[in-house]
């Protein structure tokens, strides 16, 4: 990940998202829509990529923003 990227995952019960480089969490949900929602609108914000972890730690899709820098020239 690069240096600011969101990561969005699974701890202690609780969604969290937390930016690259920063050692605790930015904000805690109990569902991960709602942590996914507000992991996306920080990494937009930042222009970074956005991680979103499954439950059992595996990446399970990433995002980058703003679309004009992901580096893979496939839609979706």
């Amino acid at each position: 990940m690069t240096k600011g990227d969101v990561e969005t995952y699974h701890e202690n019960g609780q969604w969290k998202n937390k930016p690259e480089g920063n050692q605790r969490a930015s904000s805690t949900h109990d569902a991960k829509a709602e942590a996914q929602a507000e992991g996306r609108e920080m990494a937009a914000d930042r222009g970074v990529e956005h991680v979103i972890k499954k439950q059992d730690g595996t990446i399970g899709e990433k995002n980058t923003y703003p679309r004009s820098r992901d580096p893979r020239e496939i839609p979706g």
